[in-house]
């Protein structure tokens, strides 16, 4: 088994390395800094799996998925980000990518990402699908508030109604940064742009 880790950060890289020596004792793993080494790699040798983040010094965004997986089209592709998946995640897996996975999650699901897209699946979380059927347009008559979480809609309600951040944050016993980034969610989802945008849409459709 030969697995190649692209992140521009040695700390990243290493604690990838100890997730997947863990499970995979016998695998030859192998690291790259930057987008020149990683496309430099991937094109000279083969790849059991190809893991890399997506914002890197030499290239970025869906660019770096595209030339990889034209240099190893048949490798499976883990891209391993920073970024929300409302930000890459689409894009990332419209061009290629077998699965996109937040840092923070990669502890607990790096290693079931990697046996899934082994077996000639994709890796696609719960939220990541709700963003796919919204991209390629499934359920076309959805309205944008149907696409929301369970959560999501809770937050979007209570801001709504008129609550401010922190408000939220106390009716649902979360922190005020969570609720800042289910709104932001919410908003990206729904195509607005402010918590007037959220009152007006809330009247328009009786959701109070």
């Amino acid at each position: 088994m030969k697995i190649l880790i692209a992140d521009d950060h040695s700390v990243v890289r290493k604690g990838l390395r100890m997730i997947l020596a863990e499970t995979y004792p016998l695998a030859q793993i192998t690291e790259v800094p930057d987008a020149f080494e990683l496309l430099n790699k991937a094109g000279k040798e083969e790849w059991t799996v190809i893991i890399s983040d997506i914002s890197m010094p030499g290239r970025s965004g869906a660019d770096i998925v595209k030339e990889i997986k034209e240099l190893a089209p048949k490798t499976p592709l883990l891209i391993l980000s920073g970024h929300a998946p409302q930000q890459y995640a689409v894009k990332t897996i419209k061009s290629g990518a077998s699965g996109y996975l937040t840092k923070e999650s990669a502890p607990e699901e790096l290693v079931k990402a990697i046996e899934r897209v082994l077996g000639g699946k994709k890796y696609i979380t719960a939220e990541i699908a709700e963003l796919l059927a919204y991209a390629y347009g499934d359920d076309t008559d959805k309205l944008p508030h149907q696409y929301l979480s369970d959560r999501e809609l809770e937050v979007f309600k209570l801001i709504s109604a008129g609550n401010s951040t922190s408000e939220a944050a106390n009716i649902l016993s979360l922190s005020v940064n969570t609720i800042s980034t289910y709104r932001t969610r919410i908003l990206e989802k729904m195509h607005l742009h402010s918590n007037a945008d959220l009152i007006k849409y809330a009247l328009q459709h009786h959701l109070h």
